[in-house]
């Protein structure tokens, strides 16, 4: 295991301007993953040494010269190769690493994803927008997908101003979320993971990219993506239309929603085989296609796909409960539903991998306050 991590490392050695700094980057990067207790910088660099100077661990993350998201690219090039047919399934999402550190620029109190429904609570951290490919290992080896990381990219928010700010800093706030929010830098990984896939001679693979409800929205939906799959869990009453056949309008007048599609007797269930926690298991859905969604897709002609709520038992002799009922929109309008819903329900993986990065990884535990350092390090890690 150890050789393979070592020889997908060594084409580091083009992302450094010296070889120096890319060895230096694998060594803190392994030390880092067998370190005891909390994996900061220094605690790795005294598995190396345990006397010295190691600032120049430090400086390897804020004054190296080197584009993190580079990193990735020996994992992206492997993952392609795995990913077998016509599609390449990425799950994209965002998550918070906790800080502590009150001198973090961009380090912010926001909502924490573990929070009850009936409470909010709120979590100070950093915000990073995540990609991981999903490689479909049961259709070789009869085992769950896996979440292979492919991107990982600072995006905070835009500071809100405070109660004494003139109207000119809150006419500028309002621009700047404008520019620099979570869909619009969603929008530019999707552009640069096309290039990045075209770059590797998979000009004709086609990205399905798979997410959940925070990412269904008109900025992503609307943009203009080539050679691409969008598959993101709708909300149960966004309202949805036909195109009208009469008249000038291009939007029917006649509105129904997702909820509606489940509870028409009309609309007969498809059923199909999904391979889901270790096993094939039987899922039960409806299909729509050629629905507009006006206020989030526009003129872009959609499929909505409805999966019936799923039983199950927390025992072998406890009653039958049910899941959620799961909607979902897509762009594709020809592929095999099995296709779309096998890839929606291996895009659990990536809040795998998440915990994984996090416990097991120890990604946002190095206790560093330098921008470069805070944007790199994780991604290193």
């Amino acid at each position: 295991m150890i050789q393979i991590i070592v020889a997908m490392m060594m084409s580091w050695e083009k992302v450094f301007s010296q070889k120096r700094s890319a060895y230096r980057a694998m060594g803190q990067a392994l030390r880092q993953m067998i370190v005891i207790g909390r994996r900061t910088i220094a605690r790795s660099w005294l598995v190396k040494e345990p006397k010295g100077d190691w600032s120049s661990e430090y400086k390897l993350n804020n004054r190296s010269k080197w584009e993190e998201q580079k990193l990735f690219k020996p994992m992206l090039s492997e993952a392609v190769q795995m990913s077998k047919g016509k599609f390449i399934a990425i799950a994209v999402d965002d998550t918070r690493l906790k800080k502590s550190g009150k001198k973090i620029l961009s380090a912010q109190w926001g909502r924490d994803a573990m929070s009850p429904p009936f409470h909010l609570n709120l979590q100070y951290g950093i915000r990073y927008l995540h990609a991981a490919v999903l490689l479909p290992l049961h259709q070789k080896y009869g085992v769950s997908a896996r979440a292979i990381p492919v991107y990982f990219q600072e995006v905070p928010p835009v500071k809100k101003p405070g109660k004494l700010a003139t109207k000119e800093d809150k006419e500028v706030y309002k621009q700047e979320i404008k520019k620099n929010n979570l869909s619009i830098k969603t929008v530019e990984m999707l552009k640069q993971m096309r290039k990045d896939i075209d770059e590797l001679g998979e000009r004709e693979k086609i990205i399905v990219w798979t997410m959940d409800g925070s990412f269904c929205n008109e900025t992503i939906f609307k943009a203009e993506l080539e050679r691409t799959i969008l598959i993101a869990r709708t909300r149960k009453d966004a309202k949805l239309c036909y195109k009208n056949e009469q008249g000038r309008a291009f939007y029917g007048k006649e509105k129904f929603t997702p909820e509606e599609i489940l509870k028409d007797e009309s609309i007969s269930w498809q059923e199909q085989e999904i391979f889901h926690g270790a096993k094939f298991r039987k899922v039960y859905y409806k299909e729509v296609g050629d629905v507009l969604w006006q206020r989030g897709a526009g003129k872009k002609k959609l499929r909505l796909l409805v999966v019936r709520p799923t039983p199950y038992r927390k025992t072998k002799k406890g009653r039958i409960l049910y899941r959620q009922p799961a909607f979902l929109l897509t762009t594709d309008l020809e592929s095999q539903a099995s296709e779309l819903l096998q890839i929606y329900f291996d895009r659990w993986q990536i809040e795998v991998a998440h915990k994984e990065l996090k416990d097991t990884c120890g990604v946002g535990q190095a206790q560093v306050r330098n921008p470069k350092s805070v944007s790199r390090q994780p991604v290193l890690q």
